[in-house]
């Protein structure tokens, strides 16, 4: 099969693999979509996130939708032919953590385009079968990709209890932040306001629902007279993040989605006198299932998001398009064109 390769920092290769064979109760893919992440651009960018360092050729991409193909021993879950969207990342079901549900929390976790597992940008993968999820015809190989970066959305509102009524802030409307709209939006939420320095993001949050936008190069929060019950930070921009966290209200929870500096300042007075719950999220657990439903209820659009399509020679394309285009939102590579 063919699989593009990054052999070093700013260096995607196109070669020739063995394509995989599925092991017990393992499925064999052939990848269909794939969404480009931010986490991919800085891989390639920067050879590293945090603790995550590439030492050797890599695939990267983690957000795969595709078809299964084959079988393993003892998977009996799919057949040939399933459309499926796949969860990235399987743990080793044992740990304390994934004993108590928390298997995103997993120390051992296999996680695509991680180091040193390759990911999707490839014509085949292989899954264990109970991370591959089928798919309505409803939904096409670009939204199933991205069920993966919804479900992002969805655990973080199901982490801040977005409910009927809540008022929610989103700072960053990029892909994750304008999937966290929806997300608060199918949860009940009644206001969302939403804000970015990116005039086509914002016009694209408004046409997906926003009840209101703000431009914070022209108008900071504290005049928008928005107090939130709810906050998902998904900028990372410390600036953002501590003038964001003063706009909400008393008793509100804040998610800290958005992937910044190692630190940022708190406004600690504020988190105090106003009993704030703060959290971060680290990728999601269980959400597939109803992020499907969402998907293909038509409750959060997902299609619209796509601004760009790249073939499987045009990876580098796809993970530099952003610096070329401030329009773009989400770049799909299709491995099989």
């Amino acid at each position: 099969m063919r699989a593009a390769v990054l052999h070093a920092v700013g260096r995607v290769l196109l070669e020739e693999r063995p394509r995989p064979e599925p092991g017990p109760r393992e499925v064999l893919v052939q990848v269909s979509s794939v969404g480009t992440c931010g986490s991919d651009v800085h891989y390639y960018e920067h050879g590293r996130i945090g603790d995550f360092v590439v030492t050797s050729p890599l695939v990267l991409g983690h957000e795969p939708s595709g078809t299964v193909v084959a079988t393993g021993p003892g998977a009996g879950r799919h057949h040939p032919g399933q459309r499926v969207s796949l969860e990235p990342g399987v743990p080793d079901f044992t740990c304390p953590e994934c004993r108590a549900g928390r298997y995103n929390l997993c120390p051992r976790m296999r996680f695509f385009g991680t180091p040193p597992i390759d990911g999707a940008f490839c014509e085949y993968v292989v899954v264990h079968e109970e991370f591959a999820y089928p798919v309505p015809d409803s939904v096409s190989d670009d939204a199933a990709a991205l069920i993966e970066p919804l479900s992002v959305g969805v655990w973080a509102c199901r982490k801040a209890r977005v409910g009927p009524g809540t008022r929610v802030l989103v700072t960053g409307a990029g892909p994750i932040g304008l999937l966290c709209l929806q997300s608060a939006l199918a949860f009940g939420a009644t206001d969302v306001l939403v804000t970015d320095v990116n005039p086509a993001r914002l016009a694209m949050a408004r046409g997906l629902g926003a009840s209101e936008t703000l431009d914070v190069r022209e108008s900071g929060l504290r005049d928008a007279g928005f107090e939130p019950d709810v906050l998902l930070e998904c900028s990372g921009h410390p600036a953002a993040i501590g003038e964001a966290v003063r706009a909400v209200g008393r008793a509100g929870r804040v998610v800290l989605i958005g992937m910044g500096g190692d630190e940022i300042p708190l406004p600690l007075s504020h988190v105090q006198t106003r009993e704030l719950e703060v959290t971060g999220t680290f990728r999601y657990a269980n959400t597939w299932p109803q992020a499907i439903a969402l998907a293909a209820s038509g409750r959060v659009e997902l299609d619209a998001l796509v601004t760009g399509h790249y073939g499987l020679a045009e990876v580098e394309k796809a993970l530099t398009a952003g610096a070329r285009d401030p329009e773009l939102v989400k770049a799909v590579v299709r491995p099989q064109e």
